[in-house]
């Protein structure tokens, strides 16, 4: 069975996106000291919240091609995990699954992606498709997304840039908001109060992704984003914050019914790389 690496790929391009920019909030922003207690108190909220159900639309600017969307729960609490549903066409996934929507689960470095059981192959008679983070985005990019995959992460970032407009109020998910619009180079993660190893890894995806990426960002009154739009590596990736905290724990389904194509993944993807 020829598994293709962008199925893989898409079913991250939003939390590996949002591991590595940032942007940051005040209803008046007008200085860096404001900008700076404004982007702790956001960090602070979001961190103690741990999770939030979220609506993402992914955009491959190369392509052309139809939007991904993304429903579900996104977890940082203990670790960066998430839950959602995808859209199966657009995902490339229909070969794998026949439902409109395709189920992928992220928790302890690993992806699993609900399928129709096969006929043969490592994934025969088994509901759910295992891969490695790393088979995906390689060793720098698991490390990245194990560091930084987080909202708070992002803002921590931004809190050593300077690159930050007040762009006024709007509505937003009928919600009132304050729209900021910033980007994270670099020389931003380096300021940063990440430690030495997060910084490494950080700056290593950012690389990879182009060198730098902007952000809009919509947040309510009670310091919290509403919306984030981010654009960088060709892509453009939009995540709708519905509800914060209280979702249920995010586990990886039975041993019993997956099947794990790491290896098949990896091998694509470094023959894809030596091209």
């Amino acid at each position: 069975m020829n598994v293709r690496h962008t199925a893989a790929w898409v079913g991250v391009t939003a939390v590996a996106l949002l591991a590595t920019t940032a942007c940051g909030s005040e209803k008046a922003v007008d200085s860096a000291d404001q900008i700076m207690s404004a982007l702790t108190r956001v960090t602070d909220r979001t961190q103690e919240l741990g999770s939030a159900e979220i609506e993402t639309t992914t955009t491959l600017d190369a392509t052309g091609g139809e939007p991904i969307s993304m429903d579900g729960t996104y977890s940082w609490g203990d670790g960066a995990a998430m839950d959602v549903e995808m859209d199966t066409a657009a995902a490339q996934m229909s070969a794998l699954q026949d439902d409109p929507t395709t189920r992928v689960i992220m928790v302890d470095g690993a992806y699993y992606y609900d399928v129709d059981p096969q006929p043969s192959g490592p994934i025969a008679g088994k509901e759910w498709m295992r891969i490695d983070v790393a088979a995906v985005t390689g060793e720098a990019g698991a490390d990245n997304m194990a560091a930084n995959a987080d909202p708070t992460a992002a803002l921590r970032y931004m809190t050593a840039s300077t690159e930050v407009e007040d762009l006024g109020e709007e509505t937003v998910l009928g919600k009132e908001t304050t729209h900021y619009r910033g980007s994270v180079g670099a020389e931003h993660i380096e300021k940063s109060k990440l430690t030495e190893a997060e910084k490494k890894a950080a700056i290593t995806a950012l690389r990879a992704s182009g060198g730098k990426l902007t952000c809009d960002l919509w947040v309510d009154g009670e310091d919290l984003p509403v919306r984030i739009s981010q654009t960088g590596a060709g892509m453009t990736v939009t995540m709708d914050f519905l509800k914060f905290g209280a979702t249920e724990k995010i586990t990886a389904p039975p041993a019993a019914e997956t099947g794990d194509l790491t290896e098949q993944v990896r091998e694509q993807r470094d023959a894809a790389i030596g091209q």
